[in-house]
Order: structure tokens, then C-alpha cells, then sequence
């Protein structure tokens, strides 16, 4: 038999195949190894490499399938893997926040309408409450307090001599008299509170006595009597009542008796004011033979009674 040289041998081993199983290893390498690893692997696979790291490969499989299974891993990250995990990431994160905007979405339509019926209500509730006061306010006008003057009594006369404030002589007046008045308040829902203006006794323009009524509130269907005291003392008149010079019991002087009555009344608090204003004009005589005795005022009509 011819020896075999070793160009022989070189040809031979080119032409057949490898005949190791672990071929695949030559394709499949984790990035994470370094090239001394890469080394060893190619090595050791090979046909001509030493038994001892021939054994050595041979004696870890497990080692050799972690290897495997991550080169593999680490090959599919590379060929898109990672970029098909970070997309579905992604998409997770737009579907939440959609879905929060959804939410945020829904609670401002839900705040939107609680806003819209609370408006309504106030300004249904504004609307009624105004109509109720307009309803009471146009009511109370058919409850007009009545007011009427009873009499008039003159309790004394004195004229005499005197001087006024500068030094001038002349007549002086002085008089005492009572007004005595009737107030009913008709009302069933409310009472009123009364005032008045100052009660001036004219002879024409002179004014010759004034009376205040005290202010004071008058119930709900109730009524009252008035007493006010008109008085004048030491009146300057000038020679304006000349009819005063002769005896009392046949002096006749004509009067008149103005005043204003004013009556409010409160309903729901102070919301609702009605008021009720009463000009009062009497006109009379005053007789010297009347002195101390009431002048019935009802019997002769002779106040007249204006609302203002």
C-alpha cells in the first residue's frame, strides 16, 4: 500500500464533509461573547482541534443549550424583535391615554351638566320668588289702612298784647287744642309702622299751632284711637286775625287742619315694602261759644282724605 502524504490528506479532508454534528455553531453566536470565546467554540468544534478541549466541550450540554438559546434571542432582537416589543409599548401607552382622555372627557360633560341644572334651578327659583313678591306687593294695595278724623275741640283762647322776638309789639296767640284720630289696619298678612308730618293749624297762611303724632305699629286686623295735642303759644299775628279783638263767645274764625300720614308695611323681611300715604286736609270754624267741647269733624265731612 502507497503512504499517504500529506497534501493527500489536505485534499481528502477538503472534499469530504465535516463530519460533526455541531456545525450550526459556526452560525449562531451571542453578541455578548468576545472574540477569545469566539475562539475556543471554533476550536473546539473543529476536526483537528486537541481531545482535551474536544472533551471539554462534550462534557457541558447545559451550558452549550444556554448559549444556544440566547444566541438565538439575541439574533432575533437584532433582526426586529425589539423594535416589534417597543411599538406594542407604545400602542399600550396611546390606548391608556386615550382612555383617560375618554374619562377626563365624561366627567367634564357630567360636571358640565350638574353646572347646567344648578343654573337653571337658581334662576327658576329667582323667577318664582319674583313673582310670588309682585303677587304679594299687588295684594297689599287692597288692605289700605283707614284713617279718619274724629273730632276737633278747642281747650282755651287767649289773645293779648305782647312783642315778638325783635321788639315789635303786636297781638300775641295762644292755643290749646286736641285732634283725635281712628286708625284701623285691615290687613291679614301684615302689619304696618306709622309716622307722620307735624299736624299745622292755617288761618290762611299763618300758621298759628302744630301737634306731632308719636310714631308708633299697628297690627295686623286691629285697630286704634289717636289723641294729638295742637298748640300754639305766644303767636305773633300782626293784625292778621282782626275777628279775635272782640269778645270770645262771638269770635268765628276759619281754619284748616293739614297733616300727612305715612303707613308702611314689611313683608318677607324688607323684600316687599308697600307703603301707604294719606294727605289729610280739614277745614273748620273755630267759635268762641265751642270752647272745651269736641267739634265733630265725620258728621260734616269736612276732611278730605288724598292717597299720595
Amino acid at each position: 500500500m502507497h503512504a499517504k502524504s500529506d497534501s493527500d490528506v489536505t485534499s481528502v479532508d477538503a472534499v469530504s464533509p465535516p463530519r460533526s454534528p455541531r456545525r450550526p455553531l459556526y452560525f449562531v453566536q451571542s453578541p455578548a461573547h468576545s472574540h477569545h470565546d469566539l475562539e475556543k467554540m471554533s476550536f473546539g468544534s473543529s476536526p483537528f482541534g486537541s481531545p482535551a478541549h474536544h472533551f471539554q466541550y462534550h462534557s457541558s450540554p447545559i451550558h452549550h443549550s444556554r448559549e444556544s438559546s440566547t444566541s438565538r434571542f439575541s439574533v432575533s432582537l437584532k433582526n426586529g424583535g425589539w423594535r416589534r416589543i417597543q411599538k406594542k409599548i407604545n400602542e399600550g401607552v396611546m390606548e391608556e391615554e386615550e382612555d383617560g382622555d375618554g374619562g377626563s372627557d365624561g366627567e367634564g360633560s357630567d360636571s358640565g351638566q350638574v353646572k347646567f341644572y344648578v343654573i337653571c334651578f337658581l334662576l327658576s327659583f329667582v323667577v318664582l320668588f319674583t313673582l310670588f313678591s309682585l303677587i304679594l306687593w299687588a295684594s297689599s294695595f287692597a288692605y289700605k289702612p283707614k284713617i279718619i278724623v274724629k273730632s276737633f275741640s278747642f281747650e282755651s283762647l287767649n289773645v293779648q298784647a305782647g312783642m315778638d322776638a325783635t321788639g315789635v309789639p303786636t297781638d300775641m296767640l295762644s292755643l290749646n287744642s286736641t285732634v283725635r284720630i281712628f286708625y284701623s289696619n285691615p290687613a291679614t298678612f301684615f302689619g304696618v309702622h306709622v309716622t307722620s308730618t307735624p299736624l299745622l293749624l292755617h288761618f290762611f297762611d299763618l300758621k298759628i299751632a302744630s301737634g306731632q303724632m308719636t310714631r308708633f305699629y299697628q297690627s295686623r286686623r286691629s285697630a286704634r284711637k289717636l289723641v294729638v295735642v295742637v298748640e300754639g303759644q305766644q303767636v305773633p299775628l300782626y293784625g292778621g286775625i282782626p275777628l279775635l279783638n272782640g269778645a270770645k263767645q262771638s269770635v268765628a274764625v276759619p281754619l284748616n287742619l293739614t297733616f300727612r300720614i305715612r303707613s308702611r308695611a314689611y313683608i318677607l323681611g324688607r323684600l316687599v315694602k308697600p307703603k301707604f300715604y294719606r294727605n289729610i286736609v280739614c277745614s273748620f270754624t273755630l267759635r268762641g261759644n265751642h270752647l272745651g267741647r269736641p267739634l265733630n269733624l265725620t258728621r260734616t265731612r269736612s276732611c278730605v282724605y288724598d292717597l299720595d
